[in-house]
């Protein structure tokens, strides 16, 4: 009797334990981010039709809304959008790719410090949507210009980022590691990866963001589809409730990928405990 008391004394302990404050705030947090955002549209939507927002410079949100579902409806919308997204894609693998392998040579090998890391160092001064011209050159102004610009967009946030993640580690836990037998590969594996996640997850986010703008500069460039192109169509008659439109897909598909990337993050890094905002 006595040990059926004592083995339930646990669960009721845990059902009546109170509930930590932060999952308490947990949803009232996620609902109190979203305020501003809707007081904000809802500021627009009252200014435009209060007539303070003239509708050929800054139409209502529902008036794009509706320029969306237009085009939706005939696929225009649908198919710009994925060819935005291909070419963001593939600008990114092959500037994302290219970036983990020469960061991790650099901050791995003194050999590849030595050799990458300098011309690495001396391109990022130059500003990349700089190159246009020399890229058109180069390239020509089809679609490997705008698969370029998004590569080189991408390459350098994530280069320096998995390079810095690589030189920050503590040596000391690579010298324990060490002493306890690990040998090269197993220290990359459970010492020197897991160390470098939380700058190469920063690292990406910065990637995306910039492949992201390189795109809209891209497809603003002799391009003949894509969400860059139908803004500029758009511009020629002034459209724009559709020039807004390309400017809040372009908002929406940052906001998904660092949402995502966010959520990637949380799962992987659940060991990390950083700063919580009070």
């Amino acid at each position: 009797m006595s040990g059926t008391v004592l083995a339930e004394a646990p669960e009721r302990a845990a059902a009546t334990a109170p509930t930590p404050p932060g999952r308490r705030a947990r949803p009232a947090r996620r609902w109190r981010r979203i305020v501003s955002p809707v007081a904000l549209v809802a500021a627009w939507e009252g200014a435009a039709r209060a007539g303070l927002l003239p509708a050929e410079k800054l139409p209502a949100p529902s008036d794009v809304l509706a320029a969306g579902a237009r085009l939706a409806r005939d696929g225009t919308l649908t198919t710009h959008l994925l060819d935005s997204l291909t070419r963001a894609a593939v600008g990114l693998l092959i500037g994302g790719g290219l970036a983990l392998v020469l960061g991790t040579v650099a901050g791995l090998l003194r050999l590849g410090d030595d050799l990458v890391d300098p011309p690495v160092q001396m391109a990022r001064m130059l500003p990349h949507l700089g190159l246009v011209p020399l890229l058109i050159i180069w390239v020509g102004i089809g679609e490997s210009l705008k698969v370029a610009l998004v590569a080189l967009g991408a390459f350098f946030p994530l280069y320096f980022n998995t390079y810095a993640g690589i030189r920050d580690i503590d040596e000391r836990l690579v010298e324990a590691a060490r002493a306890c037998g690990l040998g090269h590969l197993a220290r990359l594996r459970h010492v020197v990866g897991p160390g470098a996640l939380p700058s190469l997850f920063l690292g990406l986010r910065l990637a995306i963001g910039a492949a992201w703008l390189s795109l809209v500069v891209g497809e603003q460039v002799n391009a003949q589809t894509g969400i860059g192109f139908l803004m500029m169509e758009a511009r020629e008659f002034s459209q724009t409730d559709v020039v807004v439109l390309g400017l809040v897909v372009y908002a929406l598909l940052g906001l998904i990928s660092d949402l995502a990337l966010r959520l990637a993050e949380r799962r992987m890094l659940t060991w990390r405990r950083g700063l919580r905002a009070t």
